[in-house]
């Protein structure tokens, strides 16, 4: 019987895989509608995806099975869920950050900002939380942490290495971190002792600065993060008449500002958590400042001058990147007549290229434009012999990096969409909670918020967004509520994990690093999930009711007109909220 337990628990994922579908059984086999069998489905699949008994992309699959077999949908239409626009949009915004990333340029915008901004304790956080959220808006989460917190933790240990030199009686103000505990009469060994505690403390504050900035800039653009890219894909599975109300342009008016809010916020309660409340010491005000700079510096200094000039490839990578997102915003603003509606207009005169159409163009430009210039070169394994160089992005380097298994995990997030809708499933939930029309609207985001960002630091954002968005466009439809008004914040909410290393690959990559406790973790990201549910919350009630017209029930997302003409009062959502 001793070693029955551990058995069963290094056996636990296979029992998991094969008990799940049995114990569900009976609800498909008890109610046996179509409703029933894709409720089966999702629950099955949420089960999978919050214990990991499987790879989730793998789990993603299973509406390709249960489907067709359940006679849900037809196999090729399941299969047409699994490489939409937004699937595309992904890969092609993916491309240009590998390019990105493969030529050094993040790097080089990382250390040229924390040059500028220089070395004193609270802009040194703020320097690196500025270029860890910038660089998230455009290339991996999880890339730009594993990137930056080697970075940092190289200039901590020239900061401690300089803090010992001058221990002795040549005090360094700049870098002197505030004491939790300061102590008037110490002897010789207490400041030592102190002085390491400090830097102690300025290094958890440092890594969690990063890691959670990294969750903070993926929100602020539509490619930023993946749950972005799974609500514009279910708004436009769920109401495909919609218009395209969730663009690059609209996304980034309305989550750019938000990023931007909690990022400050985040910065200042780091920084009281882990420097002090005292900000005239933690700003460095004091004497000797360029021979303070130095120490820290020569690292920063160090890494910038190993990368050289900036090569033809780099060069190339950062103009095909700006005209990139110019293109993005210039599509279709919404607020002026775009390119795309102006020059690649259908017969409705709607724009006949996506954001997606854009990504891909540049990204195949990479493929052309070779990475040096003049372009002959002598091949390795051909002595005497000249060949071409390579291009600025190969697909060896885009295979390596690409992470596909998020486009299949994309696709069966849709494909659940699309079969809660034609089952009938959306309708059902959706009238089980009309009583949520007595709730005002604004209550009801914030409790949704909070119940995301508890849910998502237990499991994937990515899952957690697939699996809650259909069901809060059903909710929204039934109580006559502008169904973005419940999406947009639950989906930012979803990126609100702060608290646990396994909520997100950055926290898990920091915490790898060493030096930090899960209460510290903990203790930092609790207050920080409320900070960004206040700031989603002050976001969807002012600047996003404008550019979404959040005010309105829009004609696309009617489901059941007569409800919503006998509650004329929820058909809306109150200006001033």
């Amino acid at each position: 019987m001793a070693t029955c337990w551990p058995a069963l628990w290094a056996y636990r994922f296979y029992l998991i895989v094969l008990c799940l579908p049995i114990f569900l059984l009976p609800l498909p086999l008890i109610v046996q509608t179509k409703e029933a069998y894709c409720a089966y489905s999702i629950i099955l699949m949420a089960l999978l995806w919050c214990t990991e008994a499987l790879p989730l992309a793998v789990t993603a699959l299973f509406p390709i099975i249960l489907f067709p077999l359940m006679g849900i949908m037809d196999a090729s239409e399941v299969c047409i869920e699994y490489f939409k626009d937004t699937n595309i949009l992904f890969v092609g915004g993916l491309m240009v950050a590998v390019a990105v990333e493969h030529w050094n340029l993040h790097k080089r915008i990382a250390l040229q900002v924390l040059l500028i901004i220089g070395v004193r304790p609270a802009l040194l956080l703020l320097g690196f939380m500025l270029v860890t959220a910038f660089l998230s808006m455009w290339i991996s989460n999880t890339a730009t942490t594993a990137m930056m917190v080697p970075i940092g933790h190289a200039v901590l240990e020239q900061l401690q290495g300089s803090k010992k030199d001058v221990e002795g009686g040549n005090n360094n103000p700049t870098f002197e971190l505030q004491e939790e505990c300061p102590q008037k009469e110490v002897t010789k060994l207490e400041p030592r002792t102190q002085k390491t505690q400090e830097h102690h403390r300025f290094s958890q504050g440092l890594s969690l600065c990063i890691c959670y900035s990294a969750s903070i800039g993926g929100i602020a653009t539509l490619t930023g993060t993946t749950p972005n890219l799974v609500l514009q894909g279910q708004v436009n599975s769920l109401f495909p008449q919609n218009g395209n109300v969730v663009n690059f342009a609209s996304w980034f008016g309305f989550a750019f500002p938000t990023m931007i809010i909690l990022l400050l916020l985040a910065w200042l309660w780091l920084q009281v958590l882990f420097l002090g409340v005292n900000f005239r010491k933690n700003f460095g005000f004091g004497e000797g400042e360029e021979e303070q700079k130095q120490a820290a510096f020569q690292v920063i200094k160090t890494q910038y001058r190993l990368l050289g000039p900036m090569s033809f490839a780099e060069k190339t990578v950062t103009v095909l990147f700006v005209l990139l997102v110019v293109l993005w915003f210039t599509r279709e603003p919404g607020f002026f007549p775009g390119w795309g509606d102006t020059l690649f207009a259908n017969e409705k005169g709607q724009s006949m290229v996506s954001d997606g159409t854009v990504a891909v163009f540049i990204s195949l430009v990479m493929f052309i434009i070779p990475s040096k210039i003049p372009g002959l070169m002598q091949d390795p394994k051909k002595p005497g012999k000249l060949k071409a160089p390579p291009a600025i992005l190969t697909w060896k380097t885009v295979n390596d990096k690409m992470p596909w298994n998020i486009v299949i995990l994309l696709g069966g997030g849709f494909a659940l969409a699309k079969g809660s809708e034609q089952s009938g499933l959306s309708e059902w939930l959706g009238d089980k909670l009309t009583p949520l029309q007595h709730i005002p609207p604004s209550a009801t985001a914030v409790i949704l918020c909070l119940l995301i960002a508890i849910f998502t630091e237990c499991t994937s954002n990515v899952a957690t967004t697939t699996l809650f968005l259909p069901i809060l466009a059903s909710m929204a439809q039934a109580i006559c509520l502008h169904p973005l008004y419940v999406m947009l914040p639950c989906t930012l909410a979803a990126s609100l994990a702060f608290m646990l290393p396994v909520a997100t690959p950055p926290n898990a990559i920091v915490f790898s690093f060493g030096g930090l406790k899960v209460s510290d973790m903990a203790r930092a990201g609790f207050l920080l999930n409320i900070i960004g549910v206040l700031a989603i919350t002050l976001s969807i009630n002012s600047w996003s009711i404008p550019i979404f017209k959040l005010d309105t029930f829009p004609s696309w997302a009617h489901s059941n007109t007569s409800q919503c003409l006998l509650n004329p009062s929820n058909s809306t959502v109150p200006g001033g909220l």
